[in-house]
């Protein structure tokens, strides 16, 4: 099965399942995906994510999602830049999310990163998502 917008699939599952207060989602494995779980894993938005294989060899990752006072940590996570919109940001320009409250997360050309991150390292980039 063929996925027209893989990220913003993933971002779906994670709404849907902290909709329905799931403590764990399973999504399709992709590098790319990873990387961007690896953001939120260090910026605290989730627990942990786990590469897991099931009997068919293929791969998908466990997301563990996190929740404080029985409430989502991830109040809104929503898709930037799309397939048929590109949004691009230099370094100077990148959008702050909610006055730096929230997050952007940025693919560079030194690999995924938040929007904190890609300033301090005076990296522009597509602007993938932003979660607050």
């Amino acid at each position: 099965m063929t996925f027209v917008d893989p990220i913003g699939d993933m971002l779906t599952r994670i709404r849907n399942g902290q909709m329905r207060s799931l403590n764990k989602i399973s999504i399709p494995f992709s590098n790319f995906r990873s990387k961007i779980l690896d953001v939120l894993k260090k910026e605290g938005y989730i627990i942990n994510f786990i590469v897991d294989k099931d009997k068919d060899n293929k791969k998908s990752i466990l997301v563990d999602l996190k929740y404080y006072e029985g409430r989502p940590v991830i109040r809104e996570i929503k898709r930037v830049s799309k397939p048929g919109r590109r949004v691009y940001s230099s370094a100077t320009s990148i959008p702050r999310v909610h006055s730096g409250l929230g997050l952007a997360i940025l693919s560079t050309s030194k690999g995924v990163m938040s929007d904190s991150e890609a300033i301090k390292n005076n990296l522009g980039g597509e602007i993938i998502c932003r979660i607050f």
